[in-house]
């Protein structure tokens, strides 16, 4: 059964001192066309009706309007760039530029302009160290976080031990795919796998080779790095070869119902890493039900609601709107600067009470943010796919990567940036 949701405008509203801003604006780097807009457009959906829902049911963010000032682009970074130089005088707060390619080359404009950006579970993993990326945050978790946090799974699966385990990657061959190779070699080194690397070429419909020599090399497991319909080709390849799918694993962006529903039967038991819960069961859809989809002011159709990749746009938005909040806490006023955004952003406190407020209790692991630490502590679960009823489940707890391995990794990177941009290696006092 649902619990009620609590109403929270009251709260913040009273707190404000001066007066109210026109309006509190968030850009949303949008692709609803191209290839890529299967999983683009639940995502976008989810992100803007979280903020109608603020707006009709709380008036908004302390007592302010949000306004979403969506801009396509494909999936194409150089149109990413286009979409953030054309809105970036709107009052833009804060940037989710939904691509790796996009938020690596908006990290120096961003910067520069003194806006923040939000790379959620995407974008340079080393942004996390905020010592180096004053205004980039990547919380609650990174693509290292994600290849760490599969890994312990298989290693909680084998008793503790991968000695002697061989690990197919299948990669979206971009900056995006390359990501976790770093990381999964150097987990391999300490607990003993072997890592085979197999890039697939935009957009991903042709993977039949790769999959050919995993049935000839025939991995005790894949991971699969994928985006769009690479996602579905290669779930319906692995089904092809019997490949047994408890132990194929995808990174949080392959592992959404676009996925695995056009393999059917074949795509049971299918497993994903995740940072956020699965389905509609928190309190906070009654209220996307009642004041946005059925109110006729849905992104879309309405019929994203509770899928994965639509719950990720509303957790994104979900923070983006506490870190206003807080932003508005610290400077006293509702007419927040992109500046007090990222002093929101660097101050967000996520509580497990808080999510309950909001109506989203469990939904995700409690986490803090620092000046030094843009990135949290990257805790993730695993989800796996029952075919017969179409849903996802979580099968683990949120639990922590290995961050021995993975944060000097961070500051190995993050500090190659610095001395490259001639940036101070600290900043937080």
């Amino acid at each position: 059964m649902k619990l009620k949701t609590l109403t929270l405008a009251a709260s913040t509203t009273a707190i404000l001192a001066g007066p109210a801003a026109a309006e509190l604006v968030f850009p949303s780097l949008d692709y609803r066309t191209g290839p890529y807009a299967a999983g683009g457009i639940p995502f976008a959906d989810g992100y803007a009706d979280y903020f109608t829902l603020l707006n009709e049911r709380d008036g908004g963010i302390g007592g302010v309007p949000a306004r979403v000032l969506a801009c396509e682009t494909g999936y194409n970074t150089e149109r990413g760039v286009e979409c953030y130089e054309s809105t970036k005088g709107e009052g833009a707060l804060v940037y989710q530029p939904l691509s790796t390619g996009i938020t690596y080359q908006l990290i120096p404009k961003a910067t520069a302009d003194d806006i923040p950006i939000h790379s959620m579970g995407y974008g340079r993993t080393s942004a996390a160290n905020g010592e180096v990326f004053s205004h980039v945050f990547n919380y609650p978790a990174n693509y290292w976080q994600a290849a760490s946090g599969i890994v312990n799974h298989m290693l909680e699966e084998n008793g503790g031990d991968m000695s002697g385990k061989r690990i197919a990657l299948v990669y979206h061959n971009s900056a995006f795919g390359k990501e976790p190779i770093r990381t999964l070699n150097e987990l391999g080194a300490l607990h003993g796998f072997e890592l085979l690397e197999l890039a697939v070429d935009h957009p991903g419909q042709e993977q039949r080779s790769q999959w050919l020599e995993i049935r000839r090399q025939r991995p005790d497991y894949v991971i699969m790095w994928g985006w769009g319909v690479m996602n579905q080709v290669a779930i319906q390849e692995a089904a092809n070869i019997r490949f047994p799918m408890n132990n194929f694993y995808g990174v949080w962006w392959s592992g959404s119902e676009n996925d695995v529903l056009p393999a059917g039967a074949g795509a049971d038991g299918y497993r994903s890493v995740t940072f956020h819960g699965v389905g509609d069961d928190y309190p906070v859809f009654d209220d996307i039900q009642q004041y946005v989809v059925d109110a006729g002011l849905a992104a879309g159709a309405g019929d994203q609601v509770g899928t994965v990749l639509y719950n990720r746009g509303l957790y994104a938005a979900m923070l983006a709107a506490e870190a206003a909040r807080t932003a508005q806490e610290i400077h006293g006023t509702a007419e927040i600067t992109p500046a007090m955004m990222r002093d929101g952003m660097e101050a967000l406190e996520i509580t497990e009470e808080r999510m309950a407020e909001l109506g989203l209790p469990g939904f995700g692991p409690e986490f803090a943010v620092s000046c030094a630490d843009h990135g949290g502590p990257g805790n993730s679960a695993i989800a796996e796919w029952d075919a017969d009823t179409e849903t996802w489940s979580l099968i683990s707890d949120f639990t922590a990567p290995d961050n021995d391995v993975i944060e000097p990794l961070i500051m190995e990177d993050s500090l190659a940036y610095a001395a490259e941009n001639n940036l101070p290696e600290t900043r937080c006092e």
